[in-house]
């Protein structure tokens, strides 16, 4: 379908040069014949954004000024997240995934009590507070951690919402 392949490229980068934007296309192929179905502009993280945004100003697809209203508030907030290093990242065998709470991410020595958290963080180590949930009798060693990881909550759990406010990295994971 190499005929298809290139009619697909062809339509694409006409789209992107149209509306000077990263697309979402959909398409189909039936009967050996592609049909276009719809296209808008593509949804992206705050690297992302700005990587495209600097890509586009070197191709002269659109200006300075242009470049900077690429990147939206929230993404630009998002840049200034500390992340987790992805080379660094693919070295290590990770113990539980989760939905992440706020953008950001944190590595450190993991403790289970706030008094863990604040103790050792006073001896100079970094540290993820992990709890099966937390209350307010947790924010000191919140406070202290670099990341908090709970079993129960979700995007609107305490944890969640106190992290965001405070900008730390918190993410809600499934007990394993």
């Amino acid at each position: 379908m190499a005929g298809l392949y290139k009619q697909l490229y062809d339509i694409r980068t006409a789209l992107e040069q149209h509306y000077k934007n990263m697309q979402d296309i959909e398409f189909t192929i039936q009967e050996g014949k592609l049909y276009m179905l719809q296209c808008r502009n593509g949804k992206r993280t705050g690297t992302a954004a700005l990587n495209m945004a600097m890509d586009m100003l070197e191709e002269k697809l659109i200006d300075e000024k242009e470049a900077v209203m690429r990147v939206e508030p929230a993404q630009l907030d998002e840049l200034l997240h500390p992340i987790v290093d992805p080379s660094d990242e693919k070295k290590h065998t990770p113990v539980t995934r989760g939905l992440p709470a706020g953008p950001g991410g944190a590595v450190g020595q993991v403790v289970f009590t706030s008094q863990d958290a604040v103790d050792w963080v006073a001896k100079g180590k970094t540290v993820v507070l992990v709890r099966e949930e937390t209350n307010p009798e947790d924010v000191e060693g919140m406070r202290a951690a670099s990341g908090i990881l709970t079993a129960r909550g979700g995007m609107t759990s305490h944890a969640a919402l106190v992290a965001r406010g405070w900008a730390s990295a918190a993410s809600s994971a499934p007990a394993s």
